[in-house]
């Protein structure tokens, strides 16, 4: 099945916030500079008296969040991945996590596809950061349906929360009838060969890779994990279970990301073996998205090579 085209995930965050601050006053956006860039510029179009800019200075950013979390707000902030997460780190530390206070961080840009705006701001180690911060919730979308509910759960969640948004469109891979649930994963693709973990919009491109392995007599089990912290150990045991060989996916570094949550997970609950498919041990560069994809070896194409090579290498020494 050939996925629908799809919005990209920031303007997707810009509109729901907006129209969910229409109903909850306690709802502001504080901005580091970008808003035309992350979708931010929707909400201060529809409430100007709610948004605030605080220029660069992305420390200062999170902590006036921070101050305005314990007033009663839910301060949602907005910038790229890269400055929200590496350059403001100590005060999501000190001041957010610590004291579990009601902000939602908002990692825009997050990944390897960031527009040609230089490797200084790609940003692929994100979530190994994020969720081996106590109290921290890490959530990552795969599409624009799914967004827009995962924001409303954030909204309804009391507690800090990592939100991970990438700049490009990407496909529709739920239809309308999906529903997102803060904690939990959810089957993509039934399949009895192997289990395929995988998180972000970056699913969108392994579904299409397990099409690829379908009609390569391949049948991946695939299995979309939205909400990487707190983990969906049950699910990922049961899908585990199902094949006896797992392997994990994703458009970040394959240290300390979805391959390792699932790995850590599987080792103390259910050992099979685990093969981590993601980026190496470095840093990136500037260029397209499809030029990216293919450097790096996370094209629905290499994606789909990889398991390949990975599952035949498992049934030849099983």
């Amino acid at each position: 099945m050939t996925l629908a085209p799809g919005k990209a995930l920031r303007f997707v965050w810009g509109e729901e916030l907006a129209e969910l601050a229409k109903r909850d006053p306690r709802i502001v956006v504080l901005d580091g500079d970008l808003g035309s860039s992350t979708g931010a510029y929707i909400f201060e179009e529809a409430h100007p008296d709610r948004f605030f800019q605080m220029g660069i200075a992305e420390q200062n950013l999170l902590g006036a969040a921070a101050g305005m979390a314990t007033v009663g707000f839910v301060p949602f902030v907005s910038t790229f991945a890269c400055f929200s997460v590496a350059r403001a780190l100590d005060s999501i530390r000190v001041l957010i996590a610590q004291p579990k206070l009601n902000v939602k961080i908002t990692g825009g840009y997050a990944g390897l596809l960031a527009s040609m705006t230089g490797k200084t701001h790609l940003m692929w180690d994100d979530v190994a950061i994020m969720r081996s911060m106590a109290y921290m919730t890490v959530v990552a979308p795969a599409d624009d349906n799914e967004a827009r509910q995962a924001i409303r759960a954030i909204v309804d969640y009391h507690g800090p929360v990592y939100l991970r948004l990438t700049r490009s469109d990407s496909p529709t891979l739920f239809g309308p009838d999906y529903r997102f649930v803060l904690g939990d994963s959810v089957v993509v693709r039934e399949g009895s060969d192997l289990t395929v973990f995988s998180t972000g919009v970056h699913t969108t491109r392994v579904y299409e890779a397990a099409e690829l392995l379908a009609a390569d007599g391949i049948d991946v089990h695939l299995v979309h994990v939205p909400t990487i912290k707190p983990l969906d150990e049950e699910g990922i045991v049961t899908a585990a279970r199902r094949t006896g060989f797992v392997v994990t996916s994703e458009e970040h570094t394959i240290i300390g990301g979805l391959g390792g949550a699932v790995a850590e997970t599987l080792s103390d609950r259910y050992p099979v073996p685990v093969k981590r498919i993601g980026l190496a041990d470095t840093f990136g560069e500037s260029g397209s998205d499809a030029a990216l994809l293919d450097k790096y070896g996370i094209s629905s194409e290499k994606t789909a090579s990889a398991i390949k090579a990975r599952f035949l290498d498992w049934k030849k020494n099983a």
